[in-house]
């Protein structure tokens, strides 16, 4: 049976395993009468009945059809921009009380916003952040294998063979970004020969270490001197690193100058990995349409794109994605199981979860890593403690010294446990001589379980290790502090970071927002997100930061405030999403005040409650009119 149709039909069994606990079967028949997956049309599983799909396939390629969603990135960076600086002036016709304790420091440009010019690991560009912090995921190897992929990289066999760092990268490592083409230039009079091989390893390393600006310039270099004459991976290799650097608006110019004979398949789907990145759920559509029209084969990258959307922002859709890929026979990936196990476990369907990998391991496919870390951590977050401590058994091995690449997975899962003595026993291993991310799963294990000084002395190797640390690396700790009530600590934290010229980004303004909210200092809180969109910067601040600041006001009841953060997201540039109304109607129960058409307001944001918001929504309605019924049909 081909794998395609195999892991649909594991998700018919798991689906109709949940509905025969939660669902009458008149439902259930309701959903599968269209396809062995149609239960997909259940958001999360457990969110409610909704219509069948009708013709999913279909609808799928229809230009019409996708564009049900709207974008919560619709605009390009650097359009953000102009969106955070007006949502910073809108909401008060007051300036804001400068703040306390030295945080109006933060709102100073940073004097350092160099790259380093040191080859160590930590040292990416720190003008710019990884898109894995702009869509609030915490695992960067996740966004990098999905870039690479994108470029083709991944089948260069030279590249993945190669461990050491190359010649022409240790010379670009080595250099100011704004001396990248002289020193090239003499790297080359040097007698140094520009291969395609040199150039692709070179990019390769410059990539990992999220060195954009100086890939970039590379890139810029090699087609100006003609050293080599740019094929389709070339182009696409820079119409990414524009992105990354530039913004999508940018990108989307230099499209148009690539040659129409190079204008492929490749060039496309790294354009729509950029749009998924930054969740923009209209353009994604719209170019994944054009793929098909302009009649590029479809590969698994571009589905798992897709599904990589609705993950976040509609998993519902799911079914339409993975329709397509039977009707068309496209075999899934490892990737494209390792997206369908988030899914599942972030839904705690366990059982569909294990149904999943043993469809994978069905296919001759082996668990990765990442796999086996998601599947230890939502065995954990579902009280699974043996199944946990198994997956982490198996990835430690014989001896946790020969596997040493696998500590920093492991401390946190460990923690989550709350199985100190365990990450106390990994954290030896590493201790004498740790990788910078090893440090910052320490910090975060001894967090999670409240030993701050154990905390505090990770960081302090992590500082030891790194010659020029981000405000990422301090965003680690800040979320210790943040997490324990650790105000005063925090604020000690944010004067270092500012002393130490690293200039904040969103990861880390995340960080300082959440540290006042759970301190309760909501006002304060919210003054710093009002600084932090100020900087104008074209990076958006973190859906959670406001999120956080919305749910406090909520449980307090002020609806008003509340509102104003509601706003003050979509100026940021996100569109509505289940939570922020979920958090928006917290208020108004709180308050014991009717939400007039708030009904209205989710049908025009084509948000659907669930069953937790619908009977909430119950609660409000003043008048207890039908169109609740309306809605949920």
């Amino acid at each position: 049976m081909p794998a395609c149709i195999r892991v649909y039909r594991v998700y018919r069994c798991s689906l109709s395993w949940k509905w025969s606990r939660g669902l009458s079967s008149g439902a259930a028949r309701a959903c599968f009468g269209k396809s062995e997956i149609a239960g997909w049309c259940l958001e999360n599983y457990n969110a409610g009945v909704t219509k069948p799909q009708g013709k999913l396939c279909d609808r799928l390629l229809s230009s019409t059809g996708f564009h049900n969603t709207k974008s919560s990135c619709s605009k390009s960076q650097s359009e953000v921009r102009t969106f955070s600086s007006q949502a910073g002036a809108g909401n008060s016709g007051q300036e804001d009380d400068e703040l306390e304790d030295g945080f109006s420091d933060l709102e100073k440009p940073s004097h350092v916003a160099q790259e380093s010019t040191s080859g160590d690991e930590s040292e990416s560009d720190d003008d710019l952040i990884s898109r894995s912090e702009l869509s609030g995921e915490e695992d960067v190897a996740e966004d990098i294998q999905n870039e690479l992929e994108a470029l083709g990289t991944e089948t260069d066999v030279e590249v993945k063979k190669s461990p050491e760092t190359s010649a022409m990268a240790k010379a670009i490592l080595d250099a100011p970004a704004s001396l990248v083409s002289t020193v090239l230039d003499k790297w080359v009079e040097e007698g140094n020969e520009v291969t395609q091989n040199e150039v692709s390893l070179t990019m390769f390393q410059l990539r990992i270490r999220r060195f954009f600006i100086k890939a970039l310039q590379l890139s810029e270099w090699v087609e100006s001197t003609k050293h080599l004459e740019f094929n389709e991976k070339n182009y696409a290799s820079r119409l990414d690193l524009i992105a990354k650097v530039h913004g999508i608006s940018r990108a989307e110019q230099y499209l148009k100058q690539i040659p129409k004979s190079f204008r492929g398949e490749i060039v496309y789907r790294t354009l729509l990995a950029n749009y998924v990145s930054c969740t923009n759920v209209k353009k994604s559509e719209e170019l994944f349409n054009k793929i098909k029209e302009l009649e590029f084969p479809m590969t698994c990258f571009t589905c798992n794109q897709m599904l990589i959307l609705y993950k976040r922002v509609d998993k519902k859709k799911i079914a339409d994605v993975l329709l397509l890929m039977e009707k068309e026979n496209i075999k899934p990936t490892i990737f494209t199981y390792q997206i369908l196990i988030d899914v599942k476990g972030q839904s705690n369907d366990i059982l569909g979860m294990e149904q999943i990998v043993e469809t994978l391991k069905a296919e001759g496919l082996e668990p990765n890593s990442k796999i086996q870390t998601s599947l230890a951590r939502y065995y954990a977050l579902g009280g699974l403690k043996d199944k946990a401590e198994a997956i982490l058994k198996e990835m430690e091995g014989d001896d946790i010294k020969k596997r040493r690449w696998v500590c920093h997975l492991l401390l946190p899962i460990y923690a989550s446990l709350g199985w100190e003595d365990e990450v106390g026993r990994i954290w030896k291993v590493c201790e004498p001589n740790p990788q910078a991310r090893e440090c910052m799963a320490a910090i975060e294990a001894w967090g999670q379980l409240k030993r701050i000084e154990n905390a505090e002395a990770a960081f302090d190797k992590l500082l030891e290790k790194v010659k020029k640390p981000t405000s990422r690396h301090f965003a680690a700790l800040m979320k210790v502090y943040a997490d324990n009530k650790m105000s005063a600590k925090g604020n000690d934290l944010v004067k270092r970071m500012v002393d130490s010229g690293c200039k904040i980004e969103p990861l880390a303004w995340d960080a300082v927002v959440k540290l006042y909210v759970r301190a309760g200092e909501v006002e304060k809180a919210v003054s710093i997100l009002k600084k932090a969109i100020k900087q104008k910067t074209g990076k958006p601040l973190l859906f959670s930061s406001y999120l956080s600041v919305m749910d406090k006001y909520a449980n307090r009841g002020d609806v008003h405030s509340a509102e104003k953060i509601f706003l003050m997201m979509r100026q940021a540039g996100y569109t509505a999403r289940l939570q922020q109304y979920q958090s928006l109607l917290h208020a108004y129960i709180n308050a014991k005040a009717p939400a007039y058409g708030f009904s209205d307001r989710m049908k025009a944001d084509k948000i659907f409650p669930n069953k937790a918001l619908a009977s909430k929504l119950a609660q409000v309605d003043a008048f207890r009119k039908s169109p609740l019924t309306e809605l949920l049909e």
